[in-house]
This record gives C-alpha cells, sequence and structure tokens, in this order.
C-alpha cells in the first residue's frame, strides 16, 4: 500500500469533527498571513473552512468555481434567467461565480449536510444576493455528518418541476448506491420537463475496473456489486460505480437522455484534451416525462 493510501486510511478513520479540526489548525497559519497582507476576498472562506476538493488561495478558489460555471453554461445551457439548485452546495465553491451570471429574475437554491458551510454562504452571499439561498440539511454521511436522518429519506424541499438545472459537483462520490438512487429520484421530480442535471461521478467499465483496484494511490480495492469502494470503514469516503450500473439507475429514475464526459482521474498518462478530474455526467429530463 503506497504512502498516500496510508494516509488517506488514517484520516478516514477519524471523525467528522475531527478532520474539519486538524484542517482548520493546519491552515490557520496561511490564513492568518492572508488576511494580514489583505489577500482575503469577501465570498472566499479560509482554507482551513474548505471541506470539499483542495484548499487553494482565494484566486485559484474564484477560478476553480468559474470554470464549474463555465462547464454549466456550455453542457447544461445554463441561462441567466434559470431557476438552480445546487446539490451540496459546500461553501460557496460554485454559488460565488454564480452571482456574476444569474440575473433578477432567475434564481439559485442549494442545500448541504455540513451546517458551517451554510452559514457561511447565508453570512456572505444571501445577505447580498436575496435570490440566493442556502439551505441545511442535517443528514447522517460518514464523511461529513454525523446527525441521524438517513438520505433516502430526505425529500428535496422543493416544489415538483420547479428547477431548470440542478447540478452537483463531488457529491455523488460521497454517497452510498441506494442514496445517490433516492437523490435520482428527487431531482427527476423538481426538474421542469426538459430540464438538466449535470454531476461527477467516479466511473468505471470492464476494461478500466482491474486499473482501478490496483495500486495506484488513488485507487478502490473493495469490490462490490457494480460498485467499488475505497475504504470499507467509510462508506461515503469515495465510491466509483460501473457505467451499466449508473445507467440502469438512471433509467429507474426515468431520465432517458445521458451524456458522459470522461475525467482524467484514472488514466494511466493524463489526457491533456480532458479539463475535469471526475467524470461529468449531464442527464435530461425530456419533456414526455411526468
Amino acid at each position: 500500500m503506497k504512502k498516500s493510501s496510508k494516509l488517506r486510511n488514517i484520516w478516514y478513520s477519524l471523525s467528522s469533527n475531527q478532520r474539519f479540526f486538524i484542517r482548520r489548525v493546519y491552515y490557520l497559519p496561511k490564513d492568518t498571513m492572508d488576511t494580514l497582507t489583505g489577500k482575503r476576498h469577501k465570498y472566499v472562506p479560509p482554507r482551513g473552512y474548505i471541506y470539499t476538493g483542495s484548499p487553494a488561495s482565494a484566486e485559484d478558489y474564484l477560478k476553480q468555481g468559474q470554470h464549474q460555471v463555465n462547464m454549466l453554461k456550455e453542457y447544461a445551457k445554463l441561462q441567466p434567467g434559470h431557476a438552480i439548485l445546487d446539490i451540496g452546495s459546500g461553501i460557496g465553491r460554485t454559488a460565488i461565480a454564480l452571482t456574476d451570471y444569474i440575473n433578477e429574475s432567475g434564481s439559485y437554491e442549494g442545500f448541504d449536510v455540513v451546517e458551517r458551510g451554510v452559514q457561511w454562504c447565508n453570512s456572505r452571499i444571501h445577505k447580498e444576493y436575496p435570490n440566493f439561498n442556502f439551505q441545511y440539511v442535517p443528514l447522517f454521511n460518514d464523511l461529513y455528518n454525523t446527525a441521524k436522518l438517513k438520505a433516502t429519506e430526505f425529500i428535496f424541499p422543493y416544489a415538483d418541476n420547479s428547477i431548470d438545472v440542478a447540478f452537483s459537483f463531488s457529491v455523488f462520490t460521497h454517497m452510498q448506491i441506494e442514496e445517490i438512487q433516492h437523490y435520482f429520484n428527487q431531482i427527476h421530480r423538481i426538474l421542469k420537463p426538459g430540464g438538466v442535471c449535470l454531476s461527477t461521478f467516479f466511473l468505471y467499465d470492464d476494461t478500466s475496473e482491474e486499473l482501478i483496484s490496483g495500486n495506484k494511490s488513488f485507487s478502490f480495492p473493495m469490490k462490490k456489486e457494480n460498485y467499488r469502494l475505497m475504504n470499507d470503514s467509510v462508506k461515503s469516503g469515495n465510491i466509483a460505480i460501473h457505467k451499466n450500473n449508473l445507467f440502469r439507475m438512471l433509467c429507474e429514475a426515468h431520465f432517458e437522455e445521458v451524456k458522459i464526459i470522461e475525467g482524467f482521474w484514472k488514466d494511466e498518462v493524463r489526457d491533456i484534451a480532458k479539463t475535469e478530474y471526475q467524470d461529468m455526467v449531464i442527464f435530461r429530463k425530456t419533456n414526455s416525462s411526468s
């Protein structure tokens, strides 16, 4: 087992509160320096507050968010007046960039299982953009939250056929299969006919399964039925799903149009034409869907 895999296993053995505390302490010197040198952006949280993705400078954080918005515009055909839903809104990475794009006739709704992220977004973004709303949902997730409510029991607090574009970045990579299926069903319910969802995954097929199960620093050694886990003790740590299984799940949720944009996470030699690390999946609720 490589050093990075051992460190990841140790990290997953900690509680969510312990992981949050360690991040805060580890990045405290850099966060303090950013404050003293005036490098803090009013919407960008300190590095130690960021619990999704890699903590970055304010400039890089804003670039990452803009990159995600560009993908939504290109692949989900996002428009300024759309009603949008951010599934797993985190601590505002995508929302910050969207404030320069969504106009007053559009709306942004986001929810997350980490309360501190929602509080940060409401105190900064919602305060100046009232059509941007963030909700805390206390759902159990063995990576982020020790709450009791199960994700399979959560009903999205949005009306049927009310959302033009839904999206999630690095959310379904940290959920269990039955939870993902339930979310697909909820996404179908709240999307308008013709509405689109863009989400990222770790996907594999029969050809790539052996590669991702091996001794790479980022691998999924735990084989299950049509999916693989990185760590059997923290089932929400990271999950990879067989493409056939994903298509079956989307079909079960009555999505009929599906497109996959391959990421470079499993490339032995990175294909520089690929711009996203994870695999992007775009799926549409057809006009005939009920």
